[in-house]
């Protein structure tokens, strides 16, 4: 008689293998080349698939945009995709769905850019197209309205979500008078109303130069095809060079302050605490990076587990600085109960201290360094993500071997440097506290923590009496 299945002894399971030797990464190769108008080329050969990213930088950020005219850069940006003087947006983007290509234009603060991902086949053909969006872009009356209106109905609907507004209002409260970076990135509703079809033309021809311009080509395509293609399209393109002008990024005031954001009746708030973080380029970014992502970079970080796993205050908080040329912020970001508020705010402000007081473990540092080191090349599998890389490099003048000692200068980040960087970095009694909530919640709590003098602010960021 046959034993049934379930009686039958478990067979020993074999041992789990044990990990290798971690494989030294390398980014793929890449080579510069300058067209005799000025413009740069990256070329970066990668032939897995048949496809080819190329991507188009401008020095026609959000720092560039005219006083009074925030958002003509975002605005002008957007505007490349919706006609040319030869076909409309419709037609525009008819052609490249025909030619199976995806294409997309954004501008951040430091830079624009328009991108294209085409097969190598069709290649030549998607990039004469991208060729005369960047040449000869139309920027229609009507379309230039209607990306206005779309922007303002968007900081309308912002007014309503308290996650929104308090990214807004935080940067409002954290740089000085006159801080391109005090005002939202594609501008406010009266600086984006007053903005003409005019100021976006000039914008254009100011901005979007060849001698200042980058072309990052990677995928299935050599380093001489490229060259030509390119030379072919563009190399005609003439321009006057103009300096990039650079954004105040000085702190409005370098002493604690609340800054509470009126929201009725809001059951949870949003909670902001930072200060004028560091530029991009500075030399303590590595050891920075580590610390941060021990605060408040990963899931397991401090301040996420002191506010969600012990006190469940919140589903998520964590901390960042914000790169860029100039020094962006470094803050807190959490919404919590809006009872828990004050506690909440009170739990950040003791990780920040205790990063300051004492050295991380060995343990602490080396998951965060492990983390870093494991996930870096896992980034960097497609040709759009190695483009955007690219344009990292260029935009904020990296050594070309960025990438390939990236995970060696992780590693290398000691508990002594956390230590360094948190306690010449971080600075408690400049921190700014923003909260979006209810004032009949959470203000007399907030008063109780005398952490600053608080002023109660409506929606659009003005003080109430």
């Amino acid at each position: 008689m046959t034993s049934p299945v379930g009686s039958r002894a478990a067979s020993p399971r074999p041992p789990r293998p044990s990990p290798g030797v971690p494989r030294a990464y390398r980014f793929p190769r890449f080579e510069r080349r300058r067209l005799p108008n000025g413009l740069q080329l990256v070329v970066a050969p990668v032939d897995k698939l048949p496809l080819v990213t190329v991507l188009v930088l401008f020095e026609a950020g959000a720092v560039c945009d005219p006083a009074d005219r925030e958002g003509v850069a975002q605005l002008t940006c957007n505007l490349l995709l919706e006609g040319t003087e030869e076909l409309d947006g419709s037609a525009l983007a008819e052609r490249f769905e025909r030619l199976g290509a995806s294409v997309d234009a954004h501008a951040d603060w430091d830079r624009a850019a328009i991108s294209l991902t085409a097969l190598t086949e069709n290649l030549s053909s998607a990039f004469n197209l991208l060729a005369e969006v960047v040449r000869s872009p139309a920027f229609r009356q009507r379309e230039v309205e209607r990306l206005q209106a779309e922007r303002i109905a968007e900081l309308l609907q912002l007014r309503a979500e308290p996650r929104g507004l308090a990214d807004e209002l935080f940067s409002r409260f954290l740089y000085a008078k006159g801080s391109r970076y005090a005002l939202p990135e594609g501008g406010t509703e009266a600086s984006v109303e007053r903005i003409t079809r005019d100021d976006v033309v000039e914008f254009f021809r100011s901005r979007y130069q060849s001698c200042t311009a980058t072309v990052i080509v990677v995928g299935d395509v050599s380093v001489d095809a490229a060259e030509r293609m390119v030379s072919r399209q563009l190399g005609g393109w003439k321009g006057e060079l103009r300096p990039t002008p650079a954004a105040i990024d000085r702190p409005v005031r370098t002493t604690r302050a609340v800054h509470l954001v009126a929201k009725p009746d809001a059951p949870q708030s949003e909670l902001r605490l930072g200060h004028v973080g560091l530029p991009r380029h500075h030399p303590d970014y590595f050891p920075v990076v580590v610390m941060n992502a021990i605060l408040g970079g990963l899931f397991n970080s401090r301040v996420n587990l002191n506010l969600r796993e012990v006190h469940a205050y919140t589903y998520g908080a964590f901390t960042a600085f914000d790169w860029r040329r100039q020094a962006g912020p470094f803050a807190a970001y959490t919404a919590v109960r809006s009872d828990a508020t004050d506690a909440a705010a009170r739990e950040v402000l003791l990780e920040i201290d205790r990063i300051r007081e004492e050295k991380v473990g060995d343990e602490e540092l080396s998951l965060a360094t492990s983390y870093l080191d494991g996930v870096f090349p896992i980034r960097y599998e497609t040709t759009a993500a190695i483009a955007e890389a690219l344009a990292t490099l260029m935009v904020n003048d990296l050594p070309a071997d960025y990438f390939d000692s990236y995970r060696e200068n992780v590693r290398g980040v000691t508990a002594d440097a956390v230590l360094d960087v948190a306690r010449r970095h971080l600075h408690p009694d400049a921190l700014q506290m923003v909260v979006v909530g209810d004032p009949a919640t959470v203000r007399a709590p907030l008063e109780s923590m005398a952490f600053g003098p608080l002023t109660l602010y409506d929606a659009q960021g003005r003080p109430l009496s």
